[in-house]
């Protein structure tokens, strides 16, 4: 299955021909599966034009566009460090479309090669690697801008990161040169952030209503940043556009998003409940990283879209390599059979390193002598995925012609299109995320927030318990 110049889904080796009739799909229950997928397609596509999905509009945005390249305009001259501070969906596309678009040592380059400023995403709040980001700004304040993003402006971390800066930057360069180096991405009418950004003048970009954090990467929360490194923003919403027109066609085999929902879901019923992503490229890890929000938060339900007690959801991992042929294959080939395997490869690296031929080297070793890197690491994508196929786990390649702002906009389309789907056929609502309040309520309690004194009382019983009875 290939769109035009991009992405292709190669999963023969999931049928029972490549991995035998035990761990593998017959062709016929492939096809019993498309009519309820086919609906679901349907569906998503009626719902679209009542107002829901956003996300799959965003490349269409042409207004959010213009805004954010503008503010890249204004932001972009003198500015040598563009500083994120978000965590979760404000953070981990803002990571994965840097890793893949820009050099592995983008930050250690000179401003000359560069294409943009330094980009540090604090994404946790860990106070040594906070307090040494600060550090290392020392004097550049002057040349630093700080993207706050934060949809409500209180998330805990980031609102707290936000204060550390909002009180160094006036201190060191007083109320007017504050308000210069911050740029808010948040709510565009209501919230903390929203209130803060017109009492304070701050510069502020959308983020667009009815786009949950995890499916915002293709909004001002991930463009800005992008755009400001010199990535083609253009090309990748170009990209996702392209992936979204193939992702409505109610024509399953057509449909790569329904094509990865139906084999996904497929071996979910049958217990293959952990999805590894194994990207053999340095530059799609952090796509790997972000896949791993996008579907345990959406998929990851305890109640049914009718409000029924209903536990799903599968456990996404992911792998890098050929670094974890190494570390995690032994698991994967003699371990327990409850793993489906989505392999990302590249035909074409942007450029390509030859192993030396040169006098002495061991007999051992002159099988490499001539080739390159780039052949090694796809000769062991190959040989892996051959590898798990003989111990009959199910395999599928997602192939990158190359990778550039386009394929990524696509893989980008592609997972966030295949979370609904596969939302759908779990009969969950993929975009909700209500386990994940509770952490923060008893947070705000051991902060000290009002209004959380019951939920302080109860975690300090809790943590005195866990603390006394059962140590070494």
């Amino acid at each position: 299955m290939a769109t035009p110049a991009g992405l292709r889904i190669e999963y023969g080796n999931v049928l029972t021909g490549a991995v035998g009739k035990t761990h593998g799909l017959t062709a016929a229950e492939l096809k019993r599966g498309q009519a309820e997928l086919k609906e679901h397609v349907r569906q998503v596509e009626r719902e679209r034009k009542q107002g829901q999905h956003r996300y799959r509009d965003l490349p269409d945005d042409k207004a959010m566009l213009r805004a954010v390249k503008a503010a890249i305009k204004r932001r972009q001259p003198g500015c040598e460090n563009l500083v994120v501070l978000g965590i979760g969906g404000s953070a981990l596309g803002n990571i994965a479309l840097q890793t893949a678009l820009n050099p592995p040592l983008y930050n250690l380059m000179s401003r000359r090669d560069r294409k943009g400023p330094r980009l540090f995403v604090m994404d946790n709040v860990d106070p040594v690697q906070f307090g040494n980001l600060l550090d290392v700004l020392g004097g550049e304040l002057k040349k630093t801008v700080f993207n706050v993003i934060s949809k409500s402006g209180e998330t805990a971390e980031t609102a707290s990161e936000f204060l550390i800066v909002r009180d160094l930057l006036a201190r060191k360069l007083g109320s007017k040169g504050l308000a210069r180096q911050i740029l808010v991405t948040t709510d565009p009418e209501a919230g903390t952030a929203r209130s803060m950004v017109e009492a304070e003048g701050y510069e502020s970009l959308p983020v667009p209503p009815g786009v949950g954090g995890r499916f915002s990467v293709l909004s001002a929360v991930g463009l800005f940043s992008a755009g400001m490194c010199g990535i083609n923003i253009s090309q990748l919403m170009a990209g996702a556009a392209e992936m979204s027109a193939r992702c409505a066609t109610s024509v399953v085999r057509r449909n790569p998003a329904a094509v990865l929902a139906q084999i996904l879901y497929a071996y979910y019923v049958r217990g293959k409940r952990m999805h590894v992503m194994f990207p053999y490229s340095y530059q799609l890890k952090d796509l790997a990283d972000w896949y791993r929000q996008l579907w345990a938060e959406s998929l990851g339900k305890c109640l049914d879209r009718d409000g029924q007690p209903s536990v799903v959801g599968p456990t996404p991992i992911n792998a890098l390599g050929a670094t974890d042929q190494h570390s995690q294959v032994q698991l994967y080939r003699e371990g327990p059979r409850d793993k489906v395997f989505i392999f990302l490869q590249v035909d074409k690296f942007d450029r390509d390193v030859k192993i030396a031929r040169r006098k002495g080297t061991p007999d051992t070793l002159r099988y490499l002598e001539g080739a390159s890197l780039g052949k090694l690491l796809n000769a062991e994508k190959v040989a892996t995925e051959y590898a798990l196929t003989r111990s009959e786990a199910p395999c599928l390649t997602i192939r990158f012609p190359r990778i550039n702002a386009h394929t990524v906009g696509q893989f980008i389309m592609l997972w966030e299109a295949a979370t609904t789907l596969c939302g759908y056929l779990l009969n969950l609502n993929p975009y909700d995320q209500p386990a994940v309040q509770m952490g923060k309520d008893f947070t705000y309690g051991l902060m000290g927030k009002t209004g959380y004194e019951k939920q302080a009382r109860q975690i300090a019983r809790f943590a005195s318990a866990a603390a006394g009875r059962y140590s070494v």
